[in-house]
């Protein structure tokens, strides 16, 4: 299936696979570019090294396309641009918006920047600073994300700029993929679902968590690191809710000090992250150390399989999955669902006429 984006990024299928912070490696990722899809490597949970090790592994097992995804605010962003440029890594794609001098590097050296935004503002902001694409996520989505429902949000970006537009948010089936088409879309990008899949390597006993939920199973919080977060709902969630401002603090920093082990980030380095993100986001300092507390929180649920201590971001979609297919499985089924809807579409279009 041939769209906008796959012609600029060189995939068969315009599908992607987000860079979900301790999920998206280089298993999942190879295991999706090699069905035709865009796999997204994430980098924020990784140190330089790690990254490194990742990028290398990813190519060992695949020779097609794939990206990373960075943050723009990382005290080490340029060194991970560098290593990007020089691995010739496909796609760099960001959660954050990167400043134009990144993308001006990335766009020279021929990498695909595209951004994750959450607003049509947004957009212009990154298309006008030489972005290739950009990633639109609606409020259905895990994560980060934001109010506004991805049938506002993806016209809204759609009319506002002309390169092309993937939309994120609620997406897992071929009927998906034919309705973001139909929008102007050019492919459809995807994070729970890729995570229930047998290529994840999330702890089985999560996944069955994950396919257990109905449709309320989800939860926007602010209680994880100061940010609206969709996640499973949760006893630990609920515990965050009721929590007081003073405890959430106490625990966002001690699992900052774990973090900040786990990564062996100096505390100048995390500090300075920090600055980084304070100015960026516009948060406080309480904020601040609240969102240095999530990937400890994350990694507990998603890398532990601890259910009763972690975190487990999830999009709204979780209520609507009950089965576990391959990587190959999962796009070629939406792939050919979707050629089947757009063309049952034309048919009685033509009936009609």
């Amino acid at each position: 299936m041939r769209t906008a984006f796959t012609e600029l990024v060189g995939v068969r299928h315009p599908v992607v696979q987000t860079g979900m912070g301790w999920v998206a490696g280089p298993r999942l990722v190879s295991a999706t570019a090699e069905a035709g899809g865009l796999g997204i490597l994430a980098s924020a949970t990784m140190t330089y090294s790690e990254l490194e090790a990742a990028i290398k592994e990813t190519r060992a097992r695949t020779t097609q396309p794939f990206g990373v995804n960075l943050r723009a605010d990382a005290h080490d962003a340029p060194e991970r641009i560098d290593l990007l440029i020089r691995e010739q890594v496909r796609v760099a794609s960001f959660a954050l918006a990167p400043k134009p001098d990144m993308i001006a590097k990335l766009n020279d050296a021929g990498v695909v920047v595209i951004p994750s935004i959450g607003a049509a503002r947004h957009a212009e902001k990154v298309a006008k600073w030489g972005a290739h694409a950009v990633i639109v996520q609606g409020g259905e989505g895990g994560g980060h994300t934001g109010g506004v429902a991805t049938t506002l949000l993806l016209p809204s970006v759609l009319d506002a700029v002309d390169i092309p537009v993937v939309a994120a948010g609620g997406f897992f089936d071929g009927r998906g993929l034919a309705a973001a088409l139909a929008y102007g879309a050019a492919g459809i990008a995807m994070g729970t679902r890729f995570l229930l899949t047998q290529e994840s390597t999330v702890p089985d006993a999560v996944k069955q968590a994950y396919l257990q939920r109905d449709l309320n199973g989800t939860v926007v919080t602010t209680r994880v690191d100061g940010l609206p977060h969709r996640v499973l709902r949760s006893d630990l969630v609920e515990h965050l809710e009721r929590s007081g401002k003073l405890s959430s603090l106490v625990r966002a920093v001690t699992n900052a000090a774990r973090f900040r082990e786990h990564t062996g980030l100096s505390w100048r380095a995390m500090i300075r992250e920090g600055l980084a993100m304070k100015h960026g986001k516009d948060l406080t300092w309480s904020q601040v150390i609240m969102a240095a507390n999530t990937p400890m929180l994350l990694r507990a649920g998603l890398v532990e399989g601890r259910t009763d201590a972690g975190v487990l971001a999830s999009g709204q979609v979780a209520g609507l999955l009950g089965d576990l297919p391959t990587c190959e499985e999962l796009i070629n089924g939406i792939v050919t669902d979707a050629e089947k809807i757009i063309a049952r579409m034309g048919q009685s279009l033509r009936d009609v006429r």
